[in-house]
């Protein structure tokens, strides 16, 4: 993990009011990634926008660890997806020209 801004992980679930181990969770399944320091456990802050989205999911959707774990993949094969059409489309205009 890239150390940027550290933020600490109890600090995050009191000002959002979630539990600490609902972040555990994410952690376990592989979701987001910890960084433990002097026992105190601690996100990047270039995971924030995800571990947000996260908990938008979790807590407004109702959707499950496992459904969470499904759409994060889902739409990684999107994004994925959507580079190898772009790259297809620029391979094709250098035989359109």
């Amino acid at each position: 993990m890239k150390t940027g801004h550290l933020i600490a992980i109890e600090e995050f679930c009191l000002s959002h009011n979630i539990e600490i181990s609902f972040i555990s969770s994410l952690q376990e399944t592989g979701l987001i990634e910890i960084e433990i320091i002097k026992e105190t456990a601690f996100i990047d802050e270039e995971q924030l926008h995800l571990l947000e989205k996260f908990i938008r999911l979790y807590f407004e959707l109702d959707i499950n660890l496992e459904g969470i774990e499904t759409v994060t993949h889902l739409l990684q094969r999107v994004v994925s997806m959507q580079d190898e059409i772009i790259s297809l489309k620029n391979r094709l205009r250098l035989y359109e020209d």
